[in-house]
């Protein structure tokens, strides 16, 4: 635990689970989709949708699809800025379950070069968030290191291969998961490192012939993308 666990992060309230934590969710959406953003649409489920615009949840999440920090004091007037820079978003309630996290959201992104993305998470308290989705592939993992995601096929040697890439240029793995949907088909390893992977060995493990696609995404420390 550190100081930010006790008193949350420096932000724009008021509140620092619908606030400061819509705002990191939007960055890291944003930097999952790896560019900037032209159009969002963005899916309240849960207290997220009941008092989200009350706490200004809807301001910090577009904020943070334009990459502002939490403390960035033109949270409330996001939406003014958004219509200035051509960011197009729509806000519709969803229903993702009883299972999930009341502070949950879903965004739908097109990015400035046409690029897509799905990525589904939640603010858990604190200025925290929980990415548990991407592109429809359910995984799990914070922002609060250096990160890389991969869809792959599901076989034998697949992290070896992965983890022998990073071992090589001396990038230290601080975590990692491995999902996957069902027994040889489609998986997703990630893994949370101490330091971002440069682009050369990002390329090496996309030129692994079972990896499918890879991201490399910075931590998302709050202080804007």
């Amino acid at each position: 635990m550190n100081i930010f666990d006790i008193i949350g992060p420096v932000m724009v309230g008021p509140s620092s689970s619908h606030t400061a934590g819509a705002v990191r969710l939007g960055n890291a959406a944003r930097a999952i989709l790896g560019q900037p953003v032209i159009e969002a649409t963005i899916g309240l489920h849960g207290s997220f949708a009941q008092t989200g615009r009350g706490h200004g949840t809807d301001l910090a999440l577009v904020a943070g699809l334009m990459g502002w920090p939490t403390d960035d004091l033109r949270i409330p007037q996001a939406f003014d800025y958004a219509r200035e820079a051509g960011l197009h978003y729509f806000f519709r309630t969803i229903d993702a379950g009883d299972a999930a996290h009341p502070n949950f959201v879903k965004f739908w992104l097109t990015g400035q070069d046409g690029v897509k993305s799905q990525v589904a998470g939640a603010s858990i308290g604190g200025g925290r968030v929980v990415i548990s989705e991407v592109d429809d592939f359910p995984l799990e993992f914070t922002g609060d290191f250096p990160t890389i995601l991969t869809l792959h096929e599901d076989r034998p040697g697949a992290v070896a291969e992965v983890t022998g890439i990073l071992s090589k240029c001396g990038v230290n793995i601080a975590q990692m998961k491995v999902f996957r949907k069902n027994k040889g088909g489609l998986a997703s390893m990630v893994l949370e490192t101490d330091q971002p992977l440069a682009e050369a060995d990002l390329a090496a493990v996309a030129g692994l012939p079972m990896i499918k696609t890879v991201r490399c995404i910075h931590a998302i420390s709050g202080q804007g993308v």
